[in-house]
C-alpha cells in the first residue's frame, strides 16, 4: 500500500513538474528580448521625435478620401505588424497633411519610412482626450505624381515585441578619399535602400557605407554592410549596393 502511494505521489509530482516546466519554457519563449542601440551605430535624430496626431475615420472610399484631403487631412490606416494588411487589427484614421508633409520634406521620403513614431488618436485634433496611443512605423507613403502632395499613409504598429521589415536608407561617405574615384572613375550606386528585419526598438535611421578604401572595379555587397548584429538581411548577402566603375576605353584613349 505504501509503495502504491509513493508511486502515485511520484507520478503526480512528475506530471506537476512537466506542467511547470512547459509553462516555464513558454514564459521564457514568449518574453520578448530587449534590444538597444549600440555605440558606433546610427541612432534616430531627436530633432524628429514628433508625435503624429490623428483622428478616427469611420468609413473609407474615394469620395471620403477626397473630402479628407480637401479638409487638410490625409486618409491613413494603422495595421498590426504581423500580416495585418490582410485583415488584422485595422484602424482607419486621418492625419494632418501639414504635419506629414513637413516631416517628409525635412527628413526625406526613405528616411521617413524608416523612422518609428508615436501616434496619438483623439476624437478631434484639438481634443485633450486620447483614444489610443501607439508606436508606429510608416510602411507606405503615396504621393501625387505631379505635385508630390501626400495622398495617403499606411502605418504598422511597432510595439517592442515586433520585428519589422524596413527598407533602410544607405548614406555613402568617404567618396572624397576613395582611391578609385580619385583616379577619375565613376561611382555606380546600385541600391539606395536595403531591406532588413529589425526589432522595433532599434530600427536604424540609415546605414553608413564607407567608400574610403574602394579602388577601381571594387564593390560593396549587402553582406559587407556594418549593421547592428540583431538585424536580419532580407536579400542576398552577395547583392552589390555600390561599385567604383572602371574607366571606359574611350576615356582611357583620351588620357593618352
Amino acid at each position: 500500500m505504501l509503495i502504491r502511494r509513493v508511486a502515485a505521489l511520484s507520478t503526480a509530482t512528475v506530471h506537476h513538474l512537466r506542467r511547470f516546466s512547459t509553462a516555464a519554457l513558454l514564459q521564457e519563449f514568449e518574453t520578448p528580448q530587449e534590444f538597444s542601440y549600440l555605440e558606433g551605430f546610427p541612432r534616430p535624430d531627436p530633432k524628429y521625435d514628433e508625435i503624429i496626431n490623428a483622428i478616427p475615420r469611420a468609413i473609407s472610399g474615394k469620395n471620403i478620401s477626397a473630402k479628407e484631403r480637401k479638409a487638410g487631412r490625409v486618409p491613413s490606416i494603422v495595421f498590426e505588424a504581423e500580416d495585418g494588411q490582410h485583415g488584422g487589427n485595422k484602424r482607419l484614421i486621418s492625419v494632418q497633411t501639414n504635419q506629414i508633409k513637413k516631416l517628409v520634406n525635412h527628413m526625406g521620403r526613405s528616411f521617413f519610412l524608416s523612422r518609428v513614431f508615436d501616434l496619438e488618436v483623439r476624437p478631434e485634433f484639438q481634443s485633450d482626450e486620447i483614444v489610443e496611443k501607439v508606436r508606429v512605423l510608416p510602411r507606405k507613403l503615396h504621393l501625387h505624381a505631379g505635385t508630390d502632395a501626400v495622398l495617403n499613409v499606411t502605418f504598422i504598429r511597432a510595439p517592442s515585441s515586433a520585428w519589422l521589415k524596413v527598407d533602410i536608407p544607405l548614406v555613402f561617405r568617404g567618396d572624397d578619399v576613395s582611391p578609385g574615384l580619385k583616379k577619375g572613375s565613376s561611382l555606380n550606386i546600385i541600391k539606395r535602400t536595403v531591406k532588413y528585419l529589425c526589432p522595433a526598438d532599434i530600427v536604424p535611421p540609415y546605414i553608413d557605407v564607407d567608400l574610403s578604401e574602394l579602388d577601381v572595379g571594387q564593390k560593396i555587397v549587402a553582406g559587407n554592410l556594418n549593421v547592428h548584429p540583431a538585424l536580419k538581411l532580407l536579400r542576398s548577402k552577395d547583392e552589390a549596393v555600390v561599385k567604383v566603375m572602371g574607366a571606359r576605353v574611350s576615356d582611357q584613349n583620351k588620357a593618352k
